[in-house]
């Protein structure tokens, strides 16, 4: 790159969500941060009116080819999460620092291996977690070191969407749990609620100073469709230090919740909706929007030029990768059908609905109580995860062995 010049980005997958990643690139290319140099992907580049592809930008199908004639400086990765990590070393091994969309890896192994890709490299690598940029989080993190809250307590999301029969067939790997011999885990968890569940391990991490790591995991996983993986997820988390974690999240709601992260202490309650920047903390009358996300392209740009810290490296995200691990070989996800589901709608845009699942949600959320210890009619016995640290029970002060 020749000194004073913009680095040089290339985006490997154009398409799908690929498409929102064109138009963070096109404003940064437009406000001189960067300079586009080139799009790859399987599929021609879909027309996208925000985010024009700039005269002179190489358009490639294979990301090595790529690299060897356009020489970026950043790639941006937002293919299959289970093509990630050999396209990574690529991107590392030809000496740009990475942009990786989440979930960055799906196993530790995999993590391992791209931690010691960067670090033979001498790279950078940022995941897109892009809600880890909200100044609403950042103004939580601070109220919780200020003491706000007291000691917490305990941390929980709840996230309720709907997903049509359309989005399970956008992909070969939607809905699947494995492809081309590899984990996908396109589940809720997985994938499209991902920041939910992360951003409560960025609280806990807050919290206990860095991050955590998981010693025991409960998860209940059900489906209300012939899919591999979950569509609704309770999964308690008990970490090495700290508050326990609790994720209720469901793609089969009867109504919409954007993703409530509930943080509860000694003395009061904070609860930050993060899709929204939403916050309201102890002694606030109501919800108030706090405006301001940092890009993580942006922050990376930053990194490079001036040293500033990282705000999603890939060690802030290991946490969530340890629980896709613990995950990995769970049983399928119990299927919920019969008189439990009912359909809106028709064609590609039908959606599958679980009765009473918010209900079921909210209350796992607001208590820690899984569904099966609620007596919840539908649910099954919790799928445990035990990583080796001796945790007292929660309920009656016992240890698991």
């Amino acid at each position: 790159m020749t000194v004073g010049a913009p680095p040089r980005v290339a985006l490997v997958g154009a398409n799908g969500h690929g498409r929102w990643h064109r138009r963070v690139i096109a404003a940064l290319h437009g406000a001189g941060r960067l300079r586009l140099v080139a799009l790859v992907d399987v599929r021609p580049p879909e027309e996208e009116p925000d985010a024009p592809t700039p005269p002179g930008t190489g358009i490639f199908t294979d990301h090595r080819a790529m690299l060897a004639a356009a020489r970026p400086d950043v790639v941006v990765v937002c293919t299959p999460p289970h093509t990630h990590l050999p396209i990574a070393r690529d991107v590392l091994a030809a000496g740009a620092d990475l942009l990786l969309e989440k979930p960055p890896v799906l196993d530790l192994a995999e993590h391992r291996a791209l931690v010691g890709a960067a670090t033979a490299a001498g790279r950078a690598v940022q995941v897109n977690f892009q809600a880890l940029g909200s100044t609403a989080l950042a103004e939580l993190t601070a109220a919780l070191a200020a003491g706000r809250l007291g000691p917490v307590t305990g941390i929980a999301t709840v996230a309720a969407w709907q997903r049509p029969d359309a989005y399970y067939a956008r992909s070969p790997w939607a809905g699947r749990r494995s492809m081309d011999g590899r984990p996908a885990l396109d589940g809720a968890l997985a994938n499209p609620l991902a920041h939910a569940l992360m951003q409560c391990l960025a609280v806990a991490g807050a919290v206990a100073g860095e991050p955590v790591r998981p010693a025991r995991i409960e998860v209940e996983r059900y489906r209300v469709r012939p899919i591999e993986v979950d569509d609704t997820t309770v999964l308690r988390l008990t970490p090495d230090v700290g508050p326990p974690v609790l994720a209720a999240l469901t793609l089969a709601a009867e109504e919409h919740v954007a993703g409530d992260v509930l943080v509860t202490g000694e003395r009061g309650r904070a609860v930050l909706e993060y899709p929204t920047d939403r916050l309201c903390l102890p002694g606030d009358a109501r919800p108030r929007a706090v405006p301001g996300r940092v890009g993580l392209l942006a922050n990376l740009l930053d990194h490079r030029a001036a040293g500033v810290p990282l705000i999603a490296p890939l060690a802030r995200t290991g946490p969530f990768t340890e629980v896709l691990d613990a995950l990995r070989d769970a049983p399928e996800p119990t299927l919920l059908d019969g008189d439990l589901v009912r359909t809106v709608g028709d064609g590609p845009e039908r959606v599958r609905v679980l009765r009473g699942v918010n209900a079921v949600l909210r209350d796992a959320a607001e208590t820690g109580v899984l569904p099966s210890e609620a007596g919840v009619p539908w649910a099954v016995r919790p799928y445990l995860v035990d990583l080796g640290v001796d945790i007292p029970d929660r309920q009656d002060g016992t240890h698991h062995a």
